[in-house]
C-alpha cells in the first residue's frame, strides 16, 4: 500500500472539517424552518399575507429596523402593545381583528426566536407557487434533532476511519524507515473490525428509524381533511367573535367538546342566508369558495327553505357528516372540562390560533410527550377565593407552602399530573 503524503493528509482533514461546519450551518437553517413551521406557519407565510403579515425580511421592516430586541419585545408582549401602540393597533385592524399569540420565553426561547428570524431573513430562492412557502404551507416533517445527530455521527465515523487509515500508513512508513518487515495491512473492505463496525452502525441506524416511525404512528399533526361544508373559523370565531363554547358547549362541563348540531348552525343562518360582506374564502389549494353556496348546503341538511322559513321543521334535519380532526388513541383518557373549566386552559393552547384558520387543521402533536411537557410546565391557579378554583383547596399542604414562601407556584406535575392512571386507566 502506498503511504499518504502529509500534505494530502492535511488537505483531507481540512476538507472534512469544512464539511462538518457546513453541515452544522445547514442544520441550523433547517432548525429555523422547523420552528417557523411549528410556531408561525398556521398564521404566517414567508412571502404572502395570510391571517397575519408575511414574515420574510420582518426584522428589517418597520418598526424594528433591524433591532432584534424590539422584535423580541413584540413577541413577548403582544397584548400590551396592541392595547397601547398605534402601529400594532393598525396591524390588528388590517387583519380583521386577529391578534398574534403571545409567546413567553418558556414557550419560545430566545435562541429559537433567533433561529426563526434567521430563517425569515433568507432571500427568495425560487418564485413562489401554490403549495410553496408563499401559498399553502408545507407540513413540518417533525423534530430535526435526530437527523442532526445522525449526520454529525456519520461524519465523525468517516473521520475516525480516515484517521485510522492514516495512522496505519504512518506506522508502515516508520517501519520501512527502520527496516522492520511487517505483513501488508488488510484492505479496509476485508478488515473484520471495519465490517463489524459498519454492520453495527447500520443496525443502530435502522433501529433508530424503525423506532422513530413506530412512535410517530397515529400522529396526525397538520392533518387537514376536506369537510362536507366549508366552515371558516376565522369568519365565525375571529371576525364575528362567536365564543367557542356557543358551538362546543359541552367542552365546559363534559369529557368531549362536541360537534354542533345543525340546529345550532340554523340559530344564526335562518337569518344569514348570503355571504357577501366577509373576506374572500379560499381552499388550501387556492381555489375560491362561494360562501353563499356553502350556506345552501347547510339548508339542504336542515331541510330549510329560505323562501318559506315558517314551514321549517327542525326535527327533520339530517346530521352533517363532519370529519373528525383531533383523534386520541382509545387507551387515552382526556377530559375537556378538566382542562377548560377547572384548569382554565385556553382553546388555542392545544388547537392553535383557531380564530385565524379557515380550514381547521391539527397544529399540535397531541403525543404523550407533548402532554407530559405541558403538565410539567403549566402552573395551576392555587387560590381558592372568588378568583381561583376551589377544587385546589384540598391541597392544603401546598397552600401552606406557598403562604410560607417554601413554594412560589405549583405545576400540574406537582398535583399528580404525571401519574400513569390519570390518562391511562
Amino acid at each position: 500500500m502506498i503511504p499518504c503524503k502529509p500534505n494530502s493528509q492535511r488537505l483531507t482533514l481540512l476538507t472534512l472539517l469544512f464539511c462538518v461546519f457546513s453541515t452544522l450551518n445547514i442544520v441550523s437553517a433547517q432548525d429555523g424552518k422547523a420552528l417557523f413551521m411549528s410556531k408561525c406557519a398556521s398564521c404566517h407565510a414567508l412571502d404572502k399575507d395570510l391571517a397575519g403579515p408575511k414574515l420574510r425580511g420582518i426584522l428589517d421592516a418597520e418598526p424594528y429596523g433591524g433591532d432584534f430586541a424590539k422584535l423580541s419585545h413584540w413577541v413577548r408582549n403582544v397584548n400590551k402593545l396592541v392595547a397601547t401602540d398605534k402601529h400594532y393597533q393598525d396591524l390588528k385592524t388590517k387583519f380583521g381583528g386577529s391578534v398574534m399569540t403571545e409567546f413567553s420565553v418558556d414557550a419560545l426561547p430566545e435562541k429559537d426566536l433567533e433561529a426563526i428570524i434567521k430563517y425569515t431573513s433568507t432571500p427568495v430562492a425560487t418564485p413562489t407557487t401554490p403549495g410553496g412557502e408563499g401559498g399553502t404551507v408545507e407540513a413540518p416533517k417533525g423534530n430535526n434533532n435526530g437527523v442532526i445527530f445522525g449526520v454529525i455521527a456519520l461524519i465523525l465515523a468517516i473521520i475516525t476511519l480516515i484517521l485510522m487509515q492514516v495512522n496505519s500508513n504512518l506506522k508502515k512508513m516508520s517501519d520501512d524507515a527502520e527496516g522492520i518487515q511487517r505483513p501488508d495491512p488488510v484492505p479496509f473492505y476485508r478488515n473484520k473490525v471495519y465490517i463489524a463496525l459498519v454492520v453495527l452502525l447500520g443496525f443502530v441506524g435502522l433501529g433508530y428509524f424503525v423506532s422513530k416511525g413506530a412512535i410517530g404512528l397515529g400522529n396526525q399533526k397538520n392533518y387537514e381533511p376536506v369537510q362536507p361544508i366549508y366552515y371558516s373559523h376565522k369568519v365565525h370565531a375571529g371576525i364575528n367573535q362567536i365564543n367557542c363554547l356557543y358551538c362546543h358547549g359541552s367542552a365546559w362541563d363534559s369529557k368531549t367538546a362536541g360537534i354542533p348540531s345543525v340546529n345550532i348552525c340554523m340559530n344564526c343562518h335562518k337569518a344569514v342566508n348570503e355571504y357577501t360582506k366577509g373576506p374572500k374564502l379560499y381552499k388550501e389549494n387556492g381555489e375560491e369558495i362561494n360562501g353563499t353556496e356553502e350556506i345552501a348546503k347547510l339548508y339542504k341538511a336542515a331541510g330549510f327553505n329560505p323562501q318559506s322559513p315558517a314551514t321549517w321543521d327542525p326535527s327533520k334535519a339530517t346530521p352533517i357528516e363532519w370529519v373528525k380532526i383531533h383523534n386520541l388513541p382509545d387507551h387515552v383518557y382526556f377530559n375537556h372540562s378538566q382542562h377548560v373549566n377547572a384548569g382554565k386552559v385556553q382553546c388555542q393552547t392545544c388547537h392553535g390560533e383557531i380564530t385565524a384558520m379557515d380550514e381547521v387543521k391539527q397544529v399540535s402533536e397531541l403525543s404523550m410527550g407533548w402532554c407530559v411537557n405541558c403538565h410539567r410546565e403549566t402552573k395551576v391557579n392555587f387560590n381558592y377565593d372568588s378568583t381561583g378554583n376551589k377544587f385546589y383547596s384540598i391541597y392544603e399542604k401546598f397552600h401552606n407552602d406557598i403562604k410560607n414562601k417554601k413554594l412560589d407556584s405549583v405545576t400540574v406535575k406537582t398535583i399528580g399530573g404525571l401519574e400513569c392512571q390519570k390518562c391511562h386507566y
